[in-house]
């Protein structure tokens, strides 16, 4: 479970990376499967923090999952996994956040949708969601850090992917790149090391900046630091994406 529950520091961000591990990945550079922290691009400001709304001042040590933009008509969609959504209350989001800085602002969560075999049963196979967020100033989220376009229905470890999200025991983000591989039918995985609490939601981009899956699912994002899950983003998450899409 990699909400804030699992508990543990990160550990060593850079370790050696084997010979085949050298090469370049498809969906961006560096070597595959070492996670360092994440630099501060623009593509890593459409990545941000999950906060509950109460404890949205505080500076450090309260985000507890993450999320990312993806494009919609109304430029105002996040995706995240559905157990970070889940439990209700008033939430915000961070984008870009760094050291108890908000170089975006705060941006308050409108409306939550979570998928029917979620919101019945909790079904690990439907461990997606999104959120629209509230405007600020006459402003949307993806006119001030862009987005990704979700892609559905793709075949698992096409490409390697980027996988970004927010430990909660660090107050900056890290990545890592690394092809994905079938778990079973429904899920996918990748081996990154030190994904610990906190980077449930984190977003699985390939190459053409499409997201193709977010880290939960199985285990709700794994039991161990070094591997993660993702539902295999399907029929029901394109459904509940087209839903959310048409939310103003």
């Amino acid at each position: 479970m990699k909400r804030n529950a699992l508990l543990g520091a990160v550990g060593l961000l850079a370790v050696a990376a084997t010979s085949a591990s050298e090469a370049a990945a498809d969906g961006g550079p560096g070597p595959l499967g070492v996670t360092t922290v994440a630099a501060a691009t623009a593509d890593a400001a459409r990545v941000g923090a999950l906060f509950d709304a109460a404890d949205a001042g505080r500076p450090t040590g309260a985000h507890f999952c993450t999320a990312s933009v993806v494009h919609s008509p109304h430029r105002n969609l996040l995706v995240t996994a559905a157990h970070c959504l889940g439990g209700g209350g008033d939430l915000v989001f961070v984008p870009g956040y760094r050291d108890g800085r908000a170089p975006y602002g705060t941006w308050t969560v409108a409306r939550v949708f979570l998928p029917d075999g979620w919101a019945k049963g909790q079904d690990e196979d439907s461990d997606v969601a999104f959120a629209t967020l509230r405007a600020d100033g006459g402003r949307q989220i993806e006119d001030v850090v862009g987005a990704n376009r979700l892609a559905t229905r793709t075949a698992t470890g096409a490409t390697a992917v980027t996988v970004t999200g927010y430990p909660n025991s660090r107050e900056t983000p890290v990545r890592c790149v690394n092809r994905p591989t079938a778990h079973s039918s429904t899920q996918q995985r990748i081996d990154c090391p030190d994904f610990t609490g906190g980077t449930s939601g984190s977003p699985w981009v390939n190459g053409d900046d499409q997201i193709v899956g977010v880290l939960g699912g199985h285990e709700q994002g794994g039991a161990t630091a070094d591997i993660s899950y993702s539902v295999v983003l399907g029929a029901e998450a394109a459904e509940l994406y087209e839903d959310a899409a048409c939310d103003p």
